[in-house]
């Protein structure tokens, strides 16, 4: 169940579990009244088999949850509401019909395994890697779409409205006040890849906002995917625009310095300028990260606490919260997209400068 079904079923979930606790409290004072040793031992008995029951089912949740489970999907304890949201699996949920605020899980194909030497390598589509693949059919549509609308306002002559418009707004501004400025002179070639970054990690995060979606960008093999595709883009940059300057980058060499000086400087300065290359797509990868994992785990903490309240009036605070910081998630949505790019690109610009 996403974040965004949670809302749904907490309207329900408050009174019901209230008023089954004030039903089951004294059924169990007057039981605890009459009982004998050998009903006790039964109880103790019957309790530890359901305890093993439960170890045996991986801490599968009751059916009264209101959750589907079905064989090959990953289950988790029992009260555990935010790992299943923020974790990666082989199945992925989809709304019941009618009921659509009931979560069945559907499981995805399993592939055989590919074995290069002693590596294996599972190559069978996760939910995360599906949600991959519909971010990126997202924003190509959407380019495709908002180009052709805008070569036929152009043709028309007519002014650019609608949809349209606002992704050219966008694209703009990313490209002319973001990319240009931090890539260097002749950047222009890099400019495509920034917008690329930006929109693509943007409808991932917006993908995660809502009822049954997942965020990818919670995933660090997602993250540090992106990051180390920039980290090559950035290399290669350096090497295009400065061809054996490039090494000047790793070997620190600073001829403003006395000779007697730059062999200790070149000594100390050269494993750090080595060791500053892998930071940057570090941080690059754990601040996405960080920052979409954070937001989900604060509105599913909130989220749960109706749960323990276990009343309408006292669970109305925590589900306020969780809606403001759901509209704090959608501007972090975006700021953690521009954020990325702007590094991106001024690391391409740094490097492309080639100088210290």
């Amino acid at each position: 169940m996403k974040t965004g079904s949670l809302f749904l079923a907490l309207l329900f979930a408050g009174s019901t579990l209230g008023a089954q606790e004030r039903a089951t409290i004294p059924a169990q004072r007057a039981e605890s009244a009459t009982v004998t040793p050998s009903q006790a031992l039964d109880s103790a008995a019957a309790h530890a088999n359901q305890v093993v029951a439960g170890e045996l089912h991986q801490g599968a949740e009751p059916a009264e949850a209101g959750e589907h489970h079905v064989a090959g999907c990953e289950h988790f304890a029992a009260g555990d509401y935010i790992t299943p949201h923020i974790s990666d699996s082989h199945c992925i949920d989809v709304p019941g019909f009618p009921k659509f605020w009931v979560v069945h899980e559907v499981v995805l194909p399993k592939w055989a395994p590919i074995h290069i030497g002693g590596l294996t390598l599972d190559m069978s589509p996760t939910k995360h890697v599906v949600f991959l693949l519909l971010g990126a059919t997202i924003v190509a549509l959407v380019m495709i779409f908002a180009a052709a609308a805008h070569t036929r306002h152009v043709q028309k002559g007519g002014r650019r409205k609608g949809f349209a418009s606002v992704i050219e707004v966008l694209v703009l501004y990313i490209r002319n006040e973001v990319a240009l400025p931090n890539l260097g002179p002749h950047g222009e070639g890099y400019a495509p890849y920034i917008l690329t970054l930006f929109f693509f990690i943007l409808t991932l995060n917006l993908l995660g906002l809502i009822p049954f979606g997942s965020t990818a960008t919670g995933n660090i093999s997602v993250t540090a995917t992106l990051a180390l595709v920039t980290f090559i883009v950035v290399e290669t940059a350096g090497i295009k625009a400065n061809g054996i300057g490039y090494l000047n980058t790793i070997f620190y060499r600073n001829k403003d310095l006395p000779m007697v000086m730059r062999v200790p400087m070149f000594i100390l300065m050269t494993p750090i300028e080595l060791a500053g290359k892998f930071t940057k797509p570090f941080a690059l990868a754990i601040r996405l990260l960080a920052n979409m994992t954070a937001g989900h785990i604060v509105v599913l903490a909130l989220i749960g606490l109706v749960f323990a309240f276990k009343s309408y009036y006292l669970g109305a605070v925590p589900i306020l919260a969780a809606v403001g910081i759901m509209m704090l998630e959608l501007f972090v949505s975006f700021l953690q997209a521009f954020i990325f790019s702007l590094l991106a690109s001024v690391f391409i610009g740094q490097m492309r400068e080639g100088h210290h």
